[in-house]
């Protein structure tokens, strides 16, 4: 997909889906908020998507989203980081993203809350969650998101706002659907739990494949990829892009 034209025919119809999606489930489309996930994608396919009125991009990888962050920083991107995040990389974040989408340890809370202090920043932050009890997914297990997120108070410069997930990869929605439900489950117990840091307010679930069945029980972002910026590239692709730029 290299085209501006087919970009924004992707959007909005993605759009258009979201809202059907939200008055089909008896839902304002307002609630659901939609987060364009540029990894692989380059500059100018980032840049034809912010025209067309999205502020706010998803990336995988630290590095690729902060390099991004360096060539979009005369924009007003904002940037979420919705993979997993190793310590190491803790400080280059704090530099940088507007949301961290996978906060699943305390070891990288402390990290990440010590850096933003270096930084003068806070973070939002959405706790992952491993609904599909999948072993090479990461994310806590729904029964551990609780005692993990009475935990997090002293962290000042994180603010808990809800959660995350990666539904089971299926074309069934029965086989999908469970993972939504344990996460509406879980949500409001946290909701519940005055112990727990946070809000608990953004439930993060639903990509290309799924975000129809996600908005039906609860999403209030939806991580949307392919389906606006076509199939995914090679990792190599941007930096590819990148080096002929400079």
């Amino acid at each position: 997909m290299s085209g501006s034209v087919d970009l924004l025919a992707n959007l909005t119809s993605v759009r258009e889906r979201i809202a059907a999606a939200c008055v089909a489930a008896g839902r304002r489309p307002e609630e659901v908020r939609l987060l364009p996930v540029s990894k692989t994608h380059g500059v100018d396919q980032i840049l034809a998507v912010h025209a067309a009125g999205e502020r706010t991009f998803g990336e995988n990888r630290v590095q690729e989203a902060e390099a991004k962050a360096e060539d979009l920083a005369d924009t007003d991107i904002r940037w979420a980081v919705i993979g997993h995040l190793q310590t190491n990389k803790a400080k280059n974040l704090a530099r940088f993203a507007h949301e961290f989408h996978a906060l699943d340890s305390l070891r990288v809370a402390k990290e990440l809350d010590k850096r933003l202090q270096n930084e003068g920043r806070s973070l939002d932050v959405l706790i992952q969650v491993n609904s599909s009890a999948e072993p090479q997914k990461f994310g806590l297990p729904p029964e551990e998101v609780e005692g993990f997120a009475e935990q997090l108070g002293p962290f000042s410069s994180l603010k808990v706002t809800g959660l995350m997930t990666l539904a089971v990869f299926s074309r069934d929605p029965a086989e999908v659907e469970p993972c939504f439900v344990r996460m509406t489950e879980l949500q409001r117990r946290l909701l519940d739990n005055d112990r727990a840091a946070g809000s608990y307010q953004e439930l993060s679930m639903g990509m290309s494949g799924d975000f129809e069945l996600a908005i039906a029980h609860g999403a209030t972002c939806v991580r949307v990829g392919e389906a606006i910026f076509g199939d995914r590239l090679d990792p190599n692709a941007y930096w590819d892009s990148r080096a002929v730029r400079e």
